[in-house]
């Protein structure tokens, strides 16, 4: 099954336009259901959070432990997968770094790929820059696509599969070699990241300590590392 949430923020509250998109995404799969009930759907079964991240400033509607499908089996959601509902480190980590130096996105067209809850995209707007797409799964595959653009593009929490982290790999250098976009990735140490040939490739911009219920929720993790992909094409 595919997710797809393509947001673009050119002015408008983000927060609400993210509300919508995700109106959008559940729609596709429940048609018999009008916009109105899956919005309340999702109201009733998130919880709004801002506390116990690395970005208080920003608020997301999650999935929490209070909620009720947290302890419920995943047939049961009526949904596919809802990796939006949850924020995951590496974009933590993607976040914090662009509201710490708003000029890394200020004025430019920023691509946000594989966005999940949309938290980079909304650090990227709240920033200053000119234009923002959030991109989840997306049957168009935007991996491999001609690429459009970027000044630059986010990738949080991308490296948890090797096969995708190839195809990663290989479309981040094109877009490199073909308009100079700048690569900034966020990744709390994962195994398929940290043994990835384009770990290499790699320097390090930030790291931070994650909140303890994050790191109780991702199995240990402590740290989330922000890096800049330095590929530097053949002239």
């Amino acid at each position: 099954m595919y997710r797809r949430t393509i947001l673009c923020f050119r002015g408008q509250d983000t927060l609400n336009a993210f509300q919508r998109g995700m109106c959008c995404l559940m729609r596709r799969y429940v048609s018999v259901r009008s916009e109105h009930d899956i919005k309340n759907f999702i109201i009733d079964n998130t919880e709004i959070v801002s506390a116990q991240s690395l970005t208080p400033e920003i608020s997301l509607r999650l999935f929490t432990p209070t909620c009720r499908f947290w302890t419920e089996r995943p047939e049961s959601w009526p949904f596919p997968d809802p990796y939006w509902a949850i924020y995951w480190p590496g974009g933590q980590a993607l976040a914090r770094y662009l509201l710490n130096n708003p000029e890394v996105s200020g004025g430019r067209k920023v691509l946000d790929l594989g966005c999940g809850c949309g938290a980079s995209a909304i650090a990227a707007k709240l920033t200053g820059a000119s234009r923002v797409v959030a991109n989840d799964t997306d049957p168009n595959n935007i991996i491999g696509s001609k690429p459009d653009d970027w000044d630059l593009i986010l990738l949080g929490d991308m490296f948890y599969d090797e096969d995708l982290a190839d195809h990663l790999h290989k479309w981040l250098q094109t877009c490199i070699t073909t308009h100079g976009t700048q690569v900034l990735i966020g990744d709390p140490g994962r195994a398929q990241f940290e043994g990835h040939d384009i770990r290499k490739l790699l320097h390090k911009l930030a790291c931070f300590e994650l909140p303890d219920s994050v790191k109780d929720e991702n199995y240990g993790l402590t740290n989330s590392t922000v890096w800049c992909y330095n590929y530097k094409p053949d002239l």
